[in-house]
């Protein structure tokens, strides 16, 4: 695959615009500074995209946490939600060519995961999603998306990368045009990293594609990719990574001396025994394959799924 820069949607006060409620921002250093030397970015607020004010009167969700309302937190008579719903959608239309999003987190419009929904009394009930964070990721179910917040994990963040990366390389493989020749080989650049976030559907996967000459391609393909970043959202484990490592060392076994071969055990339990980060044993595997090259692994994204210089593995 070509060096491709993935262009990501991302809450507009993540990059510094003073578009909050109190007229302030929530700068991410991480999204400002680090990642967007690897990503274009287009930044969006949804409660000044729906016409509201800076700064202007907060809102909050109330009512039903799986259908909340976004009112004003003075004003209660003043709803926005259908707004926000609208925009949502709009912007899900307008963004086709994105390969992931970075929403804020908390937000009654762009909060992902655990946004409060008052209850009469102003007591919060069970957490809710920002409206239209919600409309915008009905649109696209496949997309890669994260909180600002959550990307501070560093396993939740090397994982939202990965699929970002994968879904851009989906993107490209149908701009080129959708073959089985190319869907087989899209499918076999994934297939570690599928073993390494989900040993299940690697195996449903490989059986979908087994026969692949008997379905139409056009419809066979979108439930495949579906299957595959559902299979991506897991984050592998110690325990997957160091089965992936396993596998792939084995392609090494006439090459290595002896010694070499444990060298790797050593390091791969190590790894496995949390001792040291996953880097160490990648760094000497990939040694070995730069001095053994095997066409088949050089293909894996399992080796490399980003940009080196990000250094996302120094920390799993």
């Amino acid at each position: 695959m070509q060096a491709i820069k993935p262009s990501l949607g991302i809450s507009a006060c993540l990059m510094g615009d003073e578009v909050r409620y109190n007229g302030g921002h929530k700068l991410s250093q991480l999204c400002s500074r680090e990642l967007t030397q690897h990503f274009d970015f287009i930044k969006v607020c949804p409660e000044v995209g729906i016409g509201m004010s800076t700064p202007r009167e907060p809102i909050r969700l109330v009512g039903d946490p799986q259908a909340p309302r976004a009112v004003g937190t003075v004003d209660r008579s003043r709803d926005v939600t259908e707004a926000l719903a609208s925009y949502g959608e709009r912007i899900a239309d307008e963004l086709q060519t994105i390969s992931g999003y970075i929403f804020m987190q908390q937000s009654p419009s762009c909060g992902l995961f655990r946004v409060k929904v008052y209850q009469d009394g102003g007591r919060p009930s069970e957490p809710g999603r920002g409206i239209f964070a919600a409309h915008f990721c009905a649109r696209h179910p496949d997309l890669p998306v994260e909180e600002a917040g959550r990307l501070m994990d560093p396993v939740l963040r090397e994982n939202f990368i990965t699929r970002v990366y994968a879904y851009a390389q989906w993107q490209q493989l149908l701009a080129s045009g959708l073959t089985r020749r190319a869907l087989i080989a899209y499918h076999s650049r994934y297939k570690y990293l599928l073993m390494a976030t989900d040993p299940a559907r690697y195996k449903s996967l490989g059986r979908l594609l087994g026969d692949l000459a008997q379905h139409d391609l056009a419809s066979l393909a979108p439930r495949y990719f579906s299957e595959l970043m559902s299979a991506l959202r897991k984050c592998a484990t110690r325990g997957t990574h160091s089965n992936v490592l396993q596998h792939l060392s084995g392609y090494l076994k006439r090459a290595l001396s002896a010694d070499e071969k444990q060298e790797m055990q050593q390091l791969i339990g190590q790894y496995r025994a949390g001792i040291v980060p996953l880097v160490v044993p990648m760094t000497l595997l990939k040694h070995h394959f730069r001095r053994h090259p095997d066409r088949y692994i050089a293909e894996q994204a399992y080796l490399q799924p980003h940009p080196e210089p990000l250094s996302l593995r120094n920390a799993l």
